[in-house]
């Protein structure tokens, strides 16, 4: 009986001889990547259904001022008005489609495998993060722009609403930070996409129903100036305090006076609120890692 006896084969491994892209280019790919998953692109039909028809929701006020615009040549909705108005659809986008953004890396322990690489923990949150804040913005500032351009080609007596427009779009970059910090660092703490649905929504629906009830008790005591702090529990009438009405000077969103001042107390608010769910974040993914 003859002896076994090895086969070395050529299966024709080379060596990589182009230019290195670094950090920056794999941070990017990981963010552009991340983005396109957001919207379902690259993915089946049936993750594109939900990000679309949102966004389909979120453009339907835009169709109807503009229609009025055309018929009526008057306003009926302010720009600064819009993400406070919709804002559970905003909420339903963010909490479908943040634990897309982390989940998967999360269940499956792949973060490694990205630290491997020159991509740091920085670049890969930064990435993540990056790629979220660009969804949101596009989903609130596409239907804001269409407004904006509707309103030109209507030409309506008064003239365009350009401030108010800026005021509306500074808003929305602000809106898309700090929720997509909130949801980012949320799901992040469930490698389970459907428990981290869950938990956005119940922190969305927490937060409001506490600003509305504190409100409502404050004001029944006739401490007016308190209750209207309540406020600002709430992120997005946070973020209308904030930049919309405190450097912008817009009209507030909330029928309920906001209280004086509130512009740079607000501001320090989210401030703070941004670094503390970047922290959490970090922490979490300190922790993810090291397993």
């Amino acid at each position: 009986m003859s002896e076994p006896t090895g086969v070395i084969h050529d299966i024709g491994y080379r060596h990589y001889d182009g230019v290195r892209q670094g950090r920056g280019h794999a941070t990017a790919a990981l963010a552009v990547h991340s983005l396109r998953g957001v919207f379902g692109i690259g993915r089946t039909i049936r993750a594109k259904i939900i990000p679309f028809m949102l966004v389909g929701v979120m453009m339907l006020p835009t169709v109807v001022s503009i229609a009025v615009m055309a018929l009526a040549k008057e306003h009926i909705m302010r720009y600064t008005e819009y993400a406070v108005i919709m804002q559970p659809v905003l909420a339903i986008f963010l909490a479908s489609q943040s634990p897309y953004i982390v989940a998967p890396d999360l269940r499956f322990r792949v973060l490694p495998l990205y630290l491997s690489r020159p991509v740091t923990l920085t670049d890969y949150i930064g990435a993540k993060l990056a790629a979220m804040a660009t969804a949101m913005f596009l989903v609130l500032a596409t239907p804001l722009t269409v407004m904006f351009i509707g309103e030109l080609v209507v030409d309506l007596p008064a003239g365009p609403r350009t401030a108010d427009y800026a005021a509306a779009m500074a808003g929305a970059l602000c809106y898309a930070v700090l929720l997509s910090c909130v949801g980012i660092a949320i799901a992040s703490f469930t490698p389970r996409r459907g428990l981290g649905v869950a938990s956005i929504i119940a922190f969305y629906l927490l937060v409001t129903s506490v600003s509305t009830v504190l409100f409502a008790a404050l004001e029944s005591m006739g401490d007016d100036e308190a209750a209207a702090w309540a406020w600002m529990i709430n992120p997005f009438l946070l973020v209308d305090a904030a930049v919309q009405v405190g450097v912008f000077g817009a009209k507030p969103v909330s029928s309920n006076i906001y209280p004086p001042g509130v512009g740079p107390i607000a501001g320090l608010i989210m401030i703070l609120l941004i670094a503390g769910f970047v922290a959490a974040l970090f922490a979490r993914y300190r922790k993810a890692a090291s397993r």
